[in-house]
This record gives structure tokens, C-alpha cells and sequence, in this order.
């Protein structure tokens, strides 16, 4: 099993070949990015691909783009936005939410069903609220001669979650929700998605969090956000606070590792300050003798 990213060249050769080569579950990272603004970053947004479906984790801003590339460029097909079915946000954060909108509205007069949201609560007025921005758009194409394949596509489905459990569980994909502690989030939630070859966590944001640890025991891959200790050092004390307070540091997250043994840590949404992003990769390795990988947008986990 190859937990490594896969090189470009390799993930585009192996888009030719029979749906049977490609069954294995998939990590795709479609944005590692943070709030702080990044060419080489989108925001958060994580893929997990099973059986040619695609279950989208956060939608920050850029993320849409970076699913048309892995679309186009790579040959996930599952992630061209109209073949995105399912979504489902940790939180509200705006670098979390940002490309939502975009998702919505991103050709979908050729969407085949709605988009499925599954969020915390507030999910249902933020979408009503892009129904607003989007109402003009919306009305014109249901009133011209636009061939629209599905009216009700413009809008989505949303279930909002009402505490942990199992937010999802069909075609072998089985989601569950737990909460995390993220700043002053009363909901803020992980998941935890199970297929029949894979199990995936993914932390969101959060502080050192023992319910991540608990969930990431023996899980294949540990998506986990993380903070280099040295660059957070560098910050004044009341954000040195805040951060504490709301992430998770790279001391932090080794003993949380070390813990739950995942077979491989992937490192996302990293903040880093005034030291270099490999940072929070060096301080990890120092402490976690197991698999840890720093991921970029686009890189591929199995």
C-alpha cells in the first residue's frame, strides 16, 4: 500500500487505466492552506475518493479550482464539480467555507441531483444566504431557454448535525461526526470516513483534542492541522494564547500520534509564522517516529 503522495506523472498515467486499478480509496488534498493568504495554497479542502464518488471535506477558497484541476489534469472525474455529490463542513470558518458558493453555482444547471450538505448548525442560513447573492443567476437561467437538466440542482440539501455519530453510511462509505475543540466554536466537528479498505480521519480545527486521538487509533491516514512551535514562539503573548487556544502545536500533535498510531500523518493547514513551513515537519519528526508527511494541494494518499 502506497501511503506516499503519488508523483504527478504517475497519478496522470495511472487515470488510463481500468475503473478495477483505480478501486483503492484515495486522499486527495485539495487545499492546505490557512486564513493567511498563499498563491501556492488554497483553502482547506480535503477529498476522500471510494468507488468513483468523491466525499468533499470543507470548500475554502480556491478549493473549486483545485478540483477541476485534479479533474482535468489528473483524470479524478469524481471531482469535477458537477460530479460532487456530498460535502460536509467541520466548521464555519471562513477559510473552511469560502469556495461554497462557488460549488453551488459552478455549472450547475448541468447537475444531474443537488448537492448534499451535511455542517454544523448555521449551515442552512448560510445557504440560504448564497441563494440571495445568487438569485438573479438563479431565476434568469430557470426563465430563458437554457437547457437546465435538474431546477432543483441550484440549491442544496443540508442536514445540519445535531451532535457525534454517523452523519453518513451508504455504498460502503460510512461518516461519522465528533467534536473538536476549536477557540469558541460550540460546533466544530472531525470525521472519521470508513470504507471497506481505508479508515480516514480528519481533525479540522482544533486544539490537542483527546476525542481526535481516540477516533485516529489505527486509522490508515491522520489528516491533522498542526502549528510549528517555533514560528508560534516568535508571536506576541496574546497570540501565542489565541492560537493555543484554538490549534494544535507540533509537540502537541507528536504525542497525540505517537498515541494513536496512525500508519500516516498528513499535515495540513499549517501555521507557521516567521519560520519556514517545513518547520512543522522537522519539529513533528523529532517527536513521532512514525510515517509524517507535509501535504501541498493536489497531493494524493493511499
Amino acid at each position: 500500500m502506497n501511503l506516499r503522495p503519488l508523483p504527478l506523472l504517475l497519478l496522470g498515467l495511472s487515470a488510463g487505466m481500468s475503473g478495477a486499478a483505480l478501486a483503492e480509496t484515495e486522499v486527495v488534498m485539495l487545499g492546505t492552506g490557512t486564513p493567511v493568504p498563499n498563491g501556492d495554497r488554497a483553502g482547506a479542502g480535503v477529498a476522500v475518493i471510494h468507488d468513483g464518488e468523491a466525499y468533499v471535506f470543507d470548500v475554502g477558497a480556491g478549493v473549486v479550482e483545485r478540483t477541476t484541476q485534479a479533474a482535468e489534469r489528473h483524470g479524478i472525474e469524481a471531482l469535477s464539480p458537477i460530479n460532487i455529490d456530498h460535502l460536509f463542513l467541520t466548521h464555519l470558518h471562513s477559510d473552511h467555507v469560502l469556495d461554497y458558493p462557488e460549488l453551488l453555482a459552478t455549472y450547475w444547471w448541468r447537475r444531474s441531483d443537488p448537492l448534499q450538505v451535511v455542517g454544523p448548525q448555521g449551515t442552512q442560513a448560510m445557504s440560504d444566504g448564497i441563494y440571495t447573492m445568487l438569485a438573479e443567476d438563479t431565476q434568469t437561467r430557470l426563465a430563458d431557454k437554457s437547457p437546465v437538466t435538474n431546477p432543483d440542482a441550484a440549491y442544496a440539501v443540508v442536514t445540519e448535525i445535531e451532535g457525534p455519530g454517523v452523519v453518513f453510511d451508504e455504498d460502503g462509505v460510512r461518516i461519522e461526526a465528533f467534536p473538536v475543540s476549536h477557540g469558541h466554536w460550540d460546533k466544530a466537528f472531525g470525521f472519521k470516513v470508513t470504507t471497506p479498505d481505508k479508515t480516514v480521519v480528519i481533525s479540522g480545527d482544533t486544539s490537542l483534542n483527546d476525542e481526535v486521538q481516540r477516533q485516529a487509533e489505527g486509522a490508515d491516514i491522520l489528516v491533522h492541522e498542526v502549528i510549528s512551535r517555533n514560528g508560534w514562539e516568535e508571536l506576541p503573548e496574546q497570540w501565542q494564547a489565541y492560537h493555543q487556544y484554538a490549534h494544535t502545536l507540533t509537540d502537541e500533535l507528536a504525542g497525540l500520534a505517537t498515541a494513536a498510531e496512525p500508519d500516516l500523518l498528513v499535515l495540513y493547514h499549517v501555521l507557521y509564522y516567521v519560520a519556514p513551513i517545513e518547520s512543522a515537519l522537522v519539529e513533528v519528526q523529532q517527536q513521532y517516529d512514525g510515517e509524517v508527511v507535509l501535504a501541498d494541494d493536489l497531493d494524493v494518499y493511499r
